[in-house]
């Protein structure tokens, strides 16, 4: 398990490379939930999105040969962006694997940035190509399933530890369960009384579906959130998530876009469908905690165009 000095050996080695976001009261998602909220806005990370932290944290760890190895990473967007970027900035090269289903914003990303990527026809055969490249030599950055890479992601928890007035939940989102592990590591060392919920698309249902089976297990991908879907979590995250989170709730695809609506709305802030899924969900907490529900939003990230949450919400009739 990922513990605290863990997560504060990450916070010192990245504290160079990576920013520390704000973590605001939002009046207009107060209103909106009807309880005081807090947001983490990771969206507003290098990179756009959370995944800057653990790619950091996993490249700084790397020795002489693993560096000189070059290294590889499978992605749905935001940790191909991140390893690419972090990766050029720290001088290794990088390829990174992506789905053809993956945006075409990221894929533009991932290239400018200077990798070399690789495109499959989904997921799970990305996942089998990366797998064949570490085979043959290059450094793997799993995009979860890394000791190093979640105490990165769990220093999202410790600032939201530091920096938010009082808190009774934070509802974090859910891939693979790297950032949900290292912020409920974090927050439960900083912040013991805090719950914290877990919360996924229908279609992407990994963690979930571990926690109903009592372990990993693959499940079909059909979620529109490309970067949270992944075909299964890992015994290291499942582990965490079993032992420090109080449920992982799942929400339809439409209720995500909606949130992403309702975030530019009455938030202000521009959010993917990843972070737009915390909105239905956290309606949920409220429902169950009550009106003395104190809510910390960790909004992970905004890399997506207008285009595309134009089109999902016409597709779903919300405009």
């Amino acid at each position: 398990m990922i513990g605290l000095a863990d997560i504060e050996a990450a916070a010192r080695h990245i504290a160079g490379h990576v920013v520390r976001t704000p973590t605001v009261p939002s009046p207009g998602l107060t209103a909106l939930l009807g309880v005081p909220v807090t947001a983490k806005l990771e969206l507003l990370q290098r990179t756009g999105s959370f995944k800057a932290r653990g790619a950091t944290a996993k490249l700084l760890s790397l020795s002489a040969a693993e560096r000189a190895a070059g290294v590889v990473a499978v992605s749905g967007g935001n940790h191909g962006i991140a390893l690419a970027v972090m990766a050029a900035a720290l001088d290794v090269k990088a390829t990174v694997v992506m789905p053809r289903t993956a945006p075409a914003r990221s894929l533009a990303l991932v290239e400018e940035a200077g990798a070399s990527v690789r495109v499959t026809d989904g997921m799970d055969s990305a996942f089998e190509l990366v797998t064949r490249l570490r085979d043959e030599g290059l450094t793997l950055v799993h995009p979860f399933d890394d000791p190093a890479l979640i105490a990165g992601q769990g220093t999202v928890g410790l600032e939201l530890a530091e920096d938010a007035g009082e808190l009774t939940d934070v509802v974090v989102s859910v891939g693979g369960g790297g950032l949900i592990a290292g912020v409920a590591a974090a927050l439960r060392a900083r912040r013991p009384g805090v719950r914290v919920w877990g919360v996924e698309t229908e279609g992407a249902e990994a963690m979930s579906g571990a926690l109903q089976a009592g372990g990993p297990v693959r499940v079909p991908l059909s979620s529109l959130v490309t970067t949270l879907s992944a075909p299964s979590v890992s015994r290291l995250t499942y582990d965490h998530v079993s032992a420090l989170v109080e449920e992982v709730l799942v929400v339809p695809d439409r209720d995500a876009v909606r949130g992403c609506l309702d975030l530019a709305d009455h938030a202000k802030v521009w959010a993917e469908p990843a972070a737009g899924c915390l909105l239905p969900a956290a309606r949920q907490v409220v429902e169950r905690v009550g009106d003395g529900a104190r809510i910390g939003l960790v909004l992970c990230g905004g890399n997506t165009t207008p285009p595309e949450i134009m089109g999902w919400a016409n597709r779903f009739g919300l405009l």
